[in-house]
Order: structure tokens, then C-alpha cells, then sequence
């Protein structure tokens, strides 16, 4: 493995609840649109947790063969019109690639819970043979990557991470190792979605929910307002190649590097030892030979609890000082996508390098808890080439990644 290789992504296909596609995402993160309302997809009214994000725009019917969808989940069939999104804006081709340079490295929370729940409804409504046997795959972590390569006949490194939100990150960074491995091109990020009943069981069972019900204040992170996130579904696939193969086959944008990795691990409640997001966000740094004075925005993680919110805070103040560098947490107009929030991320940081803006944490009002430099209410003009992007999954996951500008 050469750490000499430098890996950009070349194309990004983006599926949120407040824009399907990049172009549709970024104007209205940058208009401070939010996508987050009231549940539609099941009635929500006796769950003490109402909101989510929702992407209200996609029907599988109109970007994929009628005969997957029998066989797939929602965030199935999200994963592959956003790989055939990302595929179109990197300008590349599948089927004019050799299968074994092409590799499919995606995270995912929790697996393909609407397919599950409905198969699970007829098993004992009707009987096991009412059950498809599409389910014994449908509902699985690795589905998307499977079906990813399975569509676009990609056979080289292959994978899933599960790691709740850092698994997106996570992910990225195992996709990263294979191309410096040799493999050209990966395909990497994440889509979860899981705004079924069985699901929002399974989320509220994790007391991080916020039982709001005014969507423009039900997540704010850093407020002292902060109750918990909204959930949310969607996220973000990346196509990620060599850069020197990227410029020799002459891809039409190079968005940008992922320039450096970190992950920890927490320590167990109780033990006395410090939490390990600060750690993680020096061994990004170290990862990309950058000082904190390099990096010119950071994308937080953003649980929106008081006692999560004040260890993230601590960490970015530890390594780049009070108020040191702008804070940005854009997931408070979709939602926390889970590993699909990381990704989208990504995407958001490359997008405010290219345009040169911070996009707002719509809704939040900064406590004065945190000694942070929090944009929000409107996006804000800056000279963008290298930001940090955190994530951290329940059960103590930390990630950092830091992704920066390309010279022409």
C-alpha cells in the first residue's frame, strides 16, 4: 500500500430530504431550506417522537428497473439512483471499466428495515409462505454494496461498515486504502433509511430522539434549548479514485482529496479516561499533514444532547482554540441520516470549497456554554480549501476526516 497515492472524489450523488441530487441539496442548504416535517410515510401520532427528514421526492419507479424493486428496500433503491448519479457527474462509465478495478465500499446503520418490517407483517398475518425470499437479503448491512456491484458489475474490494454515523466516514477511509492498494476506483459513502414503524421502535429505543414538534427547533445542536437529533433518511455516495488516473483520464471536476483519517475509540462510562473525538481529530490532522491553522471549517457531528454537544465542543476548542475556526452542522436541516449524515458531509464540506461558503446550522441559537464560532442563520462567504468532518456513532465510535482542495 503506498500512502504516496493521493485519492480525490470525482463525482457525488446526493439523495436528501431537502434536495435530491448535488445541485438541488446545496441551493437549498444554502437558502437554509429545511426538509424536516412531521412523519408521512406512517402515522406517527402515538410516538412521543414525531419529525424526521424525509425525502418526500423519490419513487423507485422513475430511476430503476421495476424488476428490483420487488427485491430491494427504500434506501436500497435510493443507493442505486445515487450511484448512478454520482457515476454520471464523475463522468465514468461501468461498463467501460474492467470489473476488477471497480470497488464498492458502503456503511450502514440499519440494514433495510421497511423491507423487513413488511415481510416480518406478512409472516404473521399469513404464513411463512407469504414471505418473499428476497428477504433473506434485503434486510442485510451489506445489501447496498451488493447491489451496487451487482448493477454496475463492479468486482474488485468490496465491504460494509457498521459503525452508526462514523461508520460513513469509516467507510470512506477503507475505500481510500484500496485505491492506494491499487484498486482505481471505489465507489463509498452511505444511505439509511428506516422511517417505518419497526425503525422508529428500534431508534427511540437509543433515548436520543427529540419529541419536538416544531420542526424549525427540534434539532439544535450547541442551543441550550438541545433535547436530541430528528432522524432522517438519505445520505451520500462518492465516487473516490487515484487522482494521477483521475487526471490522465481527464475527469470532468475533481471535488476535491480526502487528505486524512482518524478513528477511537470511547473509553467505558465510569473509567475516568478523556472521550476520544479530540484524539481522532489529531490523527486526522497528522493523517493529512495539516496543523489545526490549515483547516478552515469544521463539520460537526451534532447530537444535539447537552452532555454530547459539551465533548464535541470541547474537543474542536482543545485543537484549534476558542472560537478558533468556523463550525458548520448543516444536518439540522435534514436530520441525522445516520451513516448516511457523515457522507453528506463530505459532499457539503467539497461543495463550500468549490463555492466558497459555509452553509448555516439553521435554527440552532449558539449557547454561551460553547465557546464556539457557530455559523448560523445565514451561510457565510469564505476561502474554503481544507475542512474537517467528525462523526461519532452510538456506543462510543469517533471518526474524523479531513478533506482539501486539489491545485489545478
Amino acid at each position: 500500500m503506498s500512502a504516496a497515492v493521493r485519492v480525490a472524489v470525482t463525482g457525488l450523488g446526493v439523495a436528501a430530504p431537502n434536495g435530491l441530487g448535488v445541485e438541488a441539496y446545496w441551493a437549498a442548504t444554502r437558502a437554509g431550506a429545511s426538509g424536516i416535517g412531521r412523519v408521512t410515510r406512517f402515522d406517527p401520532a402515538q410516538y412521543p417522537a414525531r419529525l424526521a427528514g424525509e425525502i418526500k421526492e423519490f419513487s423507485g419507479l422513475e430511476h430503476l428497473p421495476a424488476r428490483l424493486l420487488p427485491q430491494t428496500d427504500r434506501m436500497t433503491q435510493v443507493a442505486l439512483a445515487g450511484t448512478d448519479w454520482a457515476f454520471a457527474d464523475a463522468g465514468v462509465d461501468p461498463a467501460e471499466l474492467p470489473e476488477y478495478d471497480m470497488g464498492v465500499i458502503t456503511a450502514s446503520s440499519s440494514g433495510g428495515f421497511e423491507f423487513g418490517q413488511k415481510e416480518l407483517k406478512a409472516l404473521w398475518s399469513q404464513g411463512s409462505r407469504y414471505v418473499s425470499a428476497y428477504q433473506s437479503f434485503a434486510w442485510f448491512y451489506a445489501v447496498n454494496s451488493g447491489q451496487i456491484s451487482i448493477r454496475n458489475g463492479m468486482r474488485g474490494p468490496s465491504g460494509v461498515v457498521v459503525g452508526d454515523q462514523a461508520g460513513g466516514l469509516d467507510a470512506v477511509a477503507q475505500a481510500r486504502r484500496q485505491i492506494r492498494k491499487g484498486t482505481p476506483l471505489v465507489v463509498s459513502g452511505g444511505i439509511d433509511a428506516s422511517i417505518c414503524p419497526w425503525g422508529w421502535v428500534a431508534q427511540m429505543a437509543g433515548d436520543r430522539l427529540s419529541t419536538s414538534d416544531d420542526p424549525a427547533r427540534a434539532y439544535v445542536p450547541f442551543d441550550a434549548a438541545a433535547r436530541g437529533h430528528v432522524p432522517g433518511e438519505g445520505g451520500a455516495l462518492l465516487v473516490l479514485e487515484d487522482l494521477e488516473r483521475a487526471r490522465e483520464r481527464g475527469a470532468r471536476q475533481i471535488y476535491g482529496e480526502i487528505a486524512g483519517y482518524g478513528s477511537t475509540f470511547d473509553p467505558r462510562p465510569g473509567s475516568g479516561r478523556p472521550p476520544g473525538l479530540r484524539k481522532a481529530i489529531e490523527l486526522a490532522l497528522a493523517d493529512a499533514e495539516s496543523s489545526a491553522d490549515d483547516i478552515d471549517v469544521v463539520f460537526a457531528d451534532g447530537a444535539a444532547l447537552p452532555e454530547l454537544d459539551r465533548i464535541e465542543a470541547d474537543a474542536i476548542t482543545g485543537v484549534f482554540g476558542a472560537r478558533g475556526v468556523p463550525v458548520s452542522v448543516p444536518k439540522t436541516m435534514t436530520g441525522r441520516l445516520y451513516s448516511g449524515a457523515a457522507p453528506l458531509d463530505l459532499a457539503a464540506a467539497f461543495l463550500a470549497i468549490r463555492d466558497g461558503v459555509i452553509p448555516a446550522s439553521v435554527g440552532t441559537r449558539l449557547s454561551d456554554a460553547y465557546a464556539l464560532d457557530l455559523v448560523t442563520d445565514r451561510p457565510r462567504d469564505a476561502a474554503v480549501r481544507s475542512a474537517l468532518v467528525l462523526a461519532r456513532g452510538q456506543g462510543g465510535f469517533n471518526s474524523a476526516v479531513v478533506v482539501r482542495a486539489v491545485d489545478k
